[in-house]
């Protein structure tokens, strides 16, 4: 007799670019994950206006065909509200979509169970996501947002650790969460956490590290695509601390993240709602290039160099996030262009910690991480 397929409903939320990679790796995985026994079932697709849903959630799906003409659209700028060829499957807008959501997760809940993937950049998402978590169904997240939203939003999100999944919401595709997760479920405290958490900022860092201006390397990133469209979004450092506050709960700390020592590598003068992009980048960003000339100069003096880096230390609650010296042969101070590394101390890798390192960035990586965390779920379904 083969063996019987496990089915896995997935709803996604977003269909940015992580979103879009998500859809065209689930349908080039199709014979692979026919041959591991296991077949994801899209029923359902939203971006931030409309839904688009399979005719019987219970039994049918979007086919590939139209998975497909969605990504193209989306990827052109369109709408799904714009999408052709729907045959069977419906529409949904606006306030309907949001209820249709809520009406299709409580089915499923009470039938076969649902995997809500949320690859939104939208801090939305998380009333919706408690309720599904309430009806019993699955979530994985790329999205940062809900995790750092008030530890209360993050304590009903987490009440079931198996029915959660989000290793890229801090390091795209690395085994950062699961690796953590392994650790404090075989009873090896972690006590110490630092690591370069942003692939934009580690190629910042290392490129001026060479001598470069910080003003032409931020100019360059952005041209490269590296950076958000505002670079400030980058340069804040808040999207570093977001990992880090995800981190740091994972190891137990209730803080917010206000409680948080964040350091912006420009002043409150020059952010966005103040200073316009362009005057930032041909002004404000050449301001910024002796300050931080002399402080690479300074650590460089020390046999050092200088890494946007987060700091998690479990024993006295500290969370930061900063410019930080490193000597040069440590993980982080060998740490070149936009790759991410994690060093972890615990009672077992203390003398030697762990180091996990590659790309941490991308949305081919970030939508890799993804579809594995959906595929891990599949015991519960």
């Amino acid at each position: 007799m083969g063996k019987k397929m496990k089915i896995i409903p997935v709803l996604l939320i977003g269909c940015g670019g992580v979103g879009r990679q998500l859809l065209h790796h689930i349908v080039s995985c199709r014979s692979l994950h026919a041959k591991q026994g296991v077949h994801l079932r899209v029923i359902g697709v939203c971006d931030s206006r409309s839904l688009v849903v399979a005719s019987d959630v219970l039994t049918t799906e979007l086919n590939d065909k139209i998975l497909l003409e969605i990504c193209h659209l989306k990827s052109s700028g369109g709408s799904l509200s714009k999408l052709s060829n729907l045959g069977e499957s419906k529409l949904f807008s606006d306030t309907e979509a949001t209820k249709k959501v809520i009406d299709i997760t409580t089915l499923l809940g009470k039938a076969t169970g649902l995997a809500c993937v949320d690859c939104s950049a939208s801090s939305d998402t998380v009333n919706v996501l408690k309720q599904v978590v309430d009806l019993g169904c699955c979530i994985v997240l790329a999205n940062k947002k809900p995790l750092t939203s008030t530890i209360e939003d993050y304590n009903k999100l987490t009440p079931h650790p198996r029915r959660i999944r989000h290793e890229s919401t801090v390091g795209a595709g690395l085994p950062v969460i699961a690796s953590l997760t392994r650790m404090l479920s075989s009873g090896d405290p972690v006590h110490h956490i630092v690591g370069s958490l942003s692939g934009t900022l580690g190629y910042i860092m290392s490129e001026v590290e060479e001598g470069k201006p910080l003003s032409q390397v931020v100019k360059v990133a952005k041209s490269l695509g590296y950076t958000e469209p505002d670079p400030r979004d980058d340069l804040s450092g808040m999207d570093v601390a977001r990992k880090a506050l995800i981190l740091a709960r994972l190891l137990g700390q209730q803080i917010n993240l206000g409680d948080i020592k964040v350091e912006s590598l420009f002043p409150k003068e020059m952010g966005p709602d103040v200073m316009p992009i362009d005057d930032f980048l041909n002004k404000g960003v050449l301001s910024l290039d002796n300050d931080i000339k002399e402080r690479v100069a300074k650590a460089s003096s020390k046999g050092n160099v200088l890494r946007y880096a987060c700091t998690v230390e479990f024993s006295s609650s500290r969370c930061e996030v900063g410019l930080q010296e490193f000597p040069k042969d440590s993980p982080l101070g060998r740490l070149k262009g936009s790759d991410n590394v994690l060093v972890v101390y615990s009672r077992c890798y203390n003398e030697r910690p762990l180091v996990i390192q590659g790309a941490g960035a991308g949305n081919d990586t970030t939508a890799a991480g993804v579809l594995a965390d959906i595929l891990d779920l599949q015991d519960l379904f």
